[in-house]
């Protein structure tokens, strides 16, 4: 079983990339991030000429998730309970699709980037995980079969970013929004990707501002495929393809990809 997740940066904009993606490694899923179409407007019937189902939620010009799957979904539902602690807090159905396989869960997100450590939208950030902590003890057990997959928008450790010693200020390499993650995670999640390359400095985020050079990469890796024991028990192999990013007019992420028996 193949899955993969890509910040694509607007599907509409990005059809010409992931349609020869998908028909050349065809995985069974595929997580979509920042897809920045209304639902009206998303291509589903192009995908769907590809063989891929999707379950998506958009907004025009911002945001967006979308899972495609040879095999439509049994069931799909999008965002965030209701947040005791903020009831007017929106639950951002444009960043969260939870979507089931049979007793497989794949969930997809793009959490909020959080502008600067000083903004609301850092503090909401950080809430925003606690939240999907709060989403997760609500319906599962680490014994449940789970991907998450996206954009999760923060680099673990120092290994996952270029120069990380001028990071530390970032909102992606913040020291609370690091531990807020790991909040989640330590849920029961496993970074399948960093389980097996422990030692390796590869990168999902490439910034459009700095020319890309596959010889000297200089990036961020906060795109993540996350697996609860059931399902990374079952880990063959994982890879990040860079070759995406060379195209013209590319995603500033590339695609994180995993196999499982």
């Amino acid at each position: 079983m193949k899955i993969a997740t890509f910040n694509c940066n607007s599907i509409r904009s990005r059809l010409d990339i992931l349609l020869p993606w998908l028909d050349a490694n065809r995985p069974d899923f595929m997580c979509l991030q920042e897809t920045k179409a209304t639902d009206d407007a998303f291509p589903a019937d192009a995908l769907l000429e590809h063989g891929y189902h999707a379950a998506f939620r958009g907004e025009k010009s911002y945001n967006g998730v979308a899972i495609l799957s040879l095999a439509p979904a049994d069931e799909a539902a999008f965002g965030l309970d209701p947040d005791p602690a903020a009831p007017s807090a929106p639950t951002d159905p444009a960043r969260l699709v939870l979507a089931r396989y049979g007793d497989l869960h794949i969930l997809d997100t793009y959490v909020p980037q959080g502008r600067a450590i000083d903004h609301p939208m850092y503090a909401y950030k950080l809430r925003w995980f606690d939240r999907l902590r709060a989403f997760l003890d609500a319906r599962f057990t680490p014994a449940d079969r789970i991907l998450w997959c996206g954009d999760l928008n923060v680099a673990r450790h120092p290994i996952d970013v270029t120069n990380p010693a001028t990071k530390k200020d970032h909102v992606c390499y913040h020291q609370a929004a690091r531990d807020a993650f790991e909040r989640v995670l330590s849920f029961g999640f496993d970074d399948v990707w960093r389980t097996q390359h422990p030692d390796d400095a590869d990168y999902t985020f490439y910034d459009y501002r700095a020319p890309f050079d596959p010889a000297r990469r200089r990036g961020w890796r906060i795109d993540y495929i996350l697996a609860t024991p059931p399902q990374s028990s079952r880990l063959l192999s994982t890879r990040i393809d860079i070759s995406p990013r060379s195209l013209p007019r590319p995603s500033d992420h590339v695609p994180l990809c995993a196999e499982f028996r």
